[in-house]
């Protein structure tokens, strides 16, 4: 393929490429809210997950605790019991200690039970504030997603029309050249990888291109970029 060739079929594309470009210009950031807020939504829900889990943990250490109570109640009735029938006194405050024992571990399982049921109110708080946050989001999510269903429909002949007509441009370029071509648009901020020379400057970054360098670029025998930018030229207004 000559290079004039090549060149119109960059042209071409970069045509279909830029109304494309126009399209999704249209949904504005639409279809970035739409990701962000999906994203919101796992994360949040990821959240509710996690603190009903540290819920059940906090009542199984309530549960834990009332059976250790309930054991130590055991205990102090068996030790009061076995108090009555000792044979001195070193036996009797062995017993006394043991019974001591028992009930400071009735107090720190009472006082680590108030703790986690002020815990798990807490908790259930944080649950429902984000329970109304991801429900008034989830509110907000279909919101936009039904503004982007409007303005895909919209467009969404014409854009099928214009991906079609890009795969037949897409077909005729060689693969290295292509791959070039989308390189240069990836690193583009407005999507131009092939440019017209208009007013002496490259339709891409607007810089100055010399009048020789116009004049090869007319000829078009060989693939000549930008200096400034690497945009490829097609052509000189």
């Amino acid at each position: 393929m000559e290079v004039a060739q090549k060149l119109d079929s960059l042209l071409k594309l970069q045509s279909i490429d830029s109304q494309i470009d126009e399209i999704k210009k249209v949904r504005g950031d639409l279809p970035e809210e739409v990701r962000d807020l999906e994203d919101e939504l796992i994360g949040l829900e990821t959240r509710i997950s996690k603190f009903q889990k540290e819920l059940g943990s906090y009542e199984d250490e309530i549960s834990q605790r009332k059976m250790s109570i309930k054991d130590a109640e055991k205990l102090i009735k068996k030790y009061e019991d076995q108090q009555s029938n000792v044979r001195n006194n070193r036996e009797f405050d062995a017993i006394s200690k043991e019974v001591e024992l028992q009930q400071l571990e009735i107090q720190i399982s009472e006082k680590k039970i108030k703790e986690a049921q002020v815990k798990i109110e807490t908790k259930k708080k944080d649950i429902k504030q984000i329970e109304d946050n991801l429900s008034e989001r989830k509110k907000d999510l279909v919101t936009k997603k039904e503004e982007l269903e409007v303005i895909v429909s919209e467009s969404k002949e014409e854009e099928i029309k214009l991906h079609g007509h890009r795969e037949e441009a897409k077909q005729i370029i060689e693969e290295r050249l292509y791959s070039s071509y989308e390189r240069l648009r990836k690193n583009a901020k407005n999507g131009l990888a092939v440019v017209i020379v208009k007013r002496d400057a490259c339709g891409g970054c607007f810089n100055t291109v010399p009048p020789q360098r116009q004049a090869d670029i007319k000829d078009r025998k060989k693939l000549i970029v930008c200096e400034h930018c690497g945009r490829i030229f097609a052509g000189v207004e």
